[in-house]
């Protein structure tokens, strides 16, 4: 199958994304979030309910706000942390699913199901 230039950097913005998901602990930081809407978490609460912690979750932050699915907003003396990129999420699944079955033959007329 060829790509073209497009194709590409789709290709490119997809793997990245997917690499900052790559991990059950940023997938857990991630689904936290989407729980939590679009008010956020404190760093805090969010370590609670994913059960990382501290340095451990700074680096999976840090990975997840640089892909651009969350972001981390200082509010007084709390870090709160909000999944933003909803639409970036849906993508993903849509990257993977567009082409679902065109490489598939078409059923011979006796196999298709009339009834």
């Amino acid at each position: 199958m060829k790509h073209d230039s497009t194709d590409n950097l789709d290709l490119a913005r997809a793997a990245s994304t997917f690499a900052a998901l790559g991990s059950e602990q940023r997938l857990a930081v991630l689904r936290s979030l989407v729980r939590a809407g679009p008010n956020g978490l404190s760093i805090g609460e969010l370590g609670e309910r994913c059960g990382v912690t501290g340095s451990t979750l700074t680096h999976h932050m840090k990975i997840l706000a640089q892909s651009g699915l969350v972001t981390q907003a200082r509010k007084g003396r709390s870090i709160i942390c909000a999944a933003v990129a909803y639409d970036e999420v849906k993508a993903l699944s849509n990257f993977l699913l567009k082409e679902c079955c065109t490489d598939c033959a078409p059923p011979a007329d006796g196999d298709i199901d009339h009834g």
